[in-house]
């Protein structure tokens, strides 16, 4: 997996998102002088890790999308040595002798100083870990996304347990080099969202929890029903692409620094400011695509917008995948999901699709809003999807610490559902076999999916002090106002501050679960007339 990778559905709606964000843009200096300040031969010496890892990652990209199954041996340990090239240029004594006369020479508060911290973390992280454990990684992600698309395809856990335990291993191993205070879970979550932990993310869930199980059986009992079996059929993969692209590139997605393909598992991925791509899948359900393509346009979008002097450096991109996701969700659900935005773009798709024309707006605002326990987390309603995190989390949690094997990881997923959801996966394909984040070793990755859910509305709510009047741009098709305020606020930030920092200074308070349990349960007692 790319480093530069968000997993959406991705990841990696954000990211094969091992999705740690390794320093992996850099900028060469405009000028070579003959006498080069430290900061310029720190940024210069990164170049080198830069260029490595967009090689590596553009081989995963084409993994992903085009390349034949016949060349996963081949590419496995082309990414392997790459790895391993970039992690011991990184970690090398010259880099961290630049960073320690670089950061003599910065002004303290300066986006230089900003950029030796950021880099700084990057080395720490990177210096804690064996060159031999990354490249050993490395190839063995390369290999298992080969065999996890085969085991899903064939609904074979059995035939996957193998190389996932052996990924465990190695995932156990980078936390004890790591180090971690409380718990090993710790260390991972670290990677991924910076300083959050597993008694973070179990509070979380605790605030959560309840309400939405509540909210649940509210709607399951009380609530109006909804038909959406219009939204299931046959649907021609040119038309979706011809619709999803159009959508994406309205909100705000730069289509002449990005495209859109297809993958078994939809991602964002990409190696500078004018290089992010992004990835979608076509299904029966014609929302599948539609959202898929918004979520990953979502991390897409946050990725294009930052500033192009940070273009390759530790600064530029994401800060961390919990507000990365934020942007996925936020655009997928909140924006994409809207009956204004319906208002807006139902006549195009209708247009490609007659069958659809028996809704209006608002029936179709309802129909893809319509909340029912499913297997599948990337087609999950947005009120039973932290549902399906929660699961995973425990699942992660308990193989780390010896609680579970590897083995037993079936019959537990299904016993989580059965309890969590009310149903039971009746294959691996629809249990424990549906994400693709295992086989590359983003172990710890999942809880961030969750904080960006909450994250989307805390900043949602922010925006709309500021822009009163969302729903009505949004129903005449006007983003601009919208995308120009997550730009300001947060795309155009980079990484040059905390993710906790980065939130206080948007919204003015930490992470909470306030604004999205308000919102959320507002718009779905609305929708379902309870």
């Amino acid at each position: 997996m790319s480093p530069n990778s968000w997993r959406g559905e991705v990841f990696p709606g954000g990211i094969r998102l091992a999705a740690v964000h390794q320093p992996t843009r850099h900028r060469l200096p405009g000028t070579m002088r003959a006498t080069m300040s430290s900061y310029d031969a720190l940024l210069t010496r990164l170049a080198d890790v830069d260029a490595l890892l967009a090689a590596s990652g553009i081989m995963e990209w084409d993994q992903q999308t085009y390349m034949p199954p016949g060349g996963a041996e081949a590419r496995a340990a082309h990414v392997g040595i790459l790895s391993r090239l970039a992690h011991e240029t990184m970690v090398a004594d010259e880099t961290r002798a630049l960073l320690e006369k670089a950061r003599a020479e910065a002004e303290p508060g300066s986006d230089q100083a900003a950029l030796i911290r950021v880099a700084q973390r990057d080395l720490d992280l990177r210096t804690k870990i064996p060159a031999s454990l990354v490249e050993e990684k490395s190839r063995l992600a390369s290999i298992a996304h080969e065999e996890w698309v085969r085991a899903r395809k064939e609904s074979n856990f059995k035939g996957f347990q193998g190389t996932l335990e052996r990924m465990f291993e190695i995932v156990r191993q980078e936390a004890e080099y790591l180090g971690y205070k409380d718990h090993i879970y710790d260390a991972l979550l670290d990677q991924y969202e910076e300083g959050a932990t597993a008694a973070d993310c179990r509070r979380m869930f605790e605030d959560i929890k309840a309400p939405i199980v509540a909210l649940v059986k509210d709607i399951v009992e009380n609530g109006k029903t909804i038909d959406d079996h219009l939204l299931y059929g046959e649907w021609s993969v040119d038309r979706q692409r011809e619709f999803t692209e159009r959508i994406v590139a309205k909100v705000g997605y730069d289509m002449k620094r990005g495209r859109q393909d297809t993958a078994p598992h939809p991602f964002c991925t990409g190696w500078s400011v004018g290089d992010i791509r992004i990835t979608t899948r076509y299904k029966d359900y014609i929302g599948s695509a539609i959202f898929g393509s918004l979520h990953e346009a979502g991390h897409a979008m946050y990725e294009q917008g930052s500033p192009s002097e940070w273009d390759r450096t530790p600064l530029a991109g994401g800060v961390s995948l919990g507000v990365h996701e934020s942007q996925s969700r936020l655009w997928e659900n909140i924006v994409g999901r809207s009956e204004a935005f319906w208002r807006y773009f139902l006549h195009e798709l209708e247009a490609l699709f007659p069958q659809l024309a028996a809704f209006s707006p608002h029936t179709f605002y309802r129909a893809v809003n319509k909340v029912e326990p499913s297997f599948i987390r990337v087609e999950a309603d947005e009120v039973t999807y932290n549902l399906h995190i929660m699961v995973r989390f425990e699942i992660e949690c308990d193989v780390l610490t010896g609680a579970m094997k590897v083995a037993d990881m079936p019959d537990a997923w299904n016993e989580k559902y059965r309890q969590y959801l009310g149903i039971t996966p009746r294959k691996d394909a629809e249990g424990c076999l549906q994400d693709v984040h295992w086989s590359m070793g983003s172990i710890g990755y999942f809880p961030t999916y969750s904080m960006g859910n909450l994250l989307s509305y805390q900043i949602w709510h922010t925006l709309q002090r500021d822009i009163p009047n969302t729903d009505e741009l949004i129903g005449k098709g006007e983003f601009a106002p919208i995308h120009g305020w997550l730009k300001e606020k947060i795309y155009s930030q980079g990484r040059k501050y905390t993710p906790k920092e980065l939130i206080q200074r948007v919204t003015g308070k930490p992470m909470s679960a306030e604004d999205y349990l308000e919102g959320l349960t507002a718009k779905y007692r609305h929708l379902y007339a309870i």
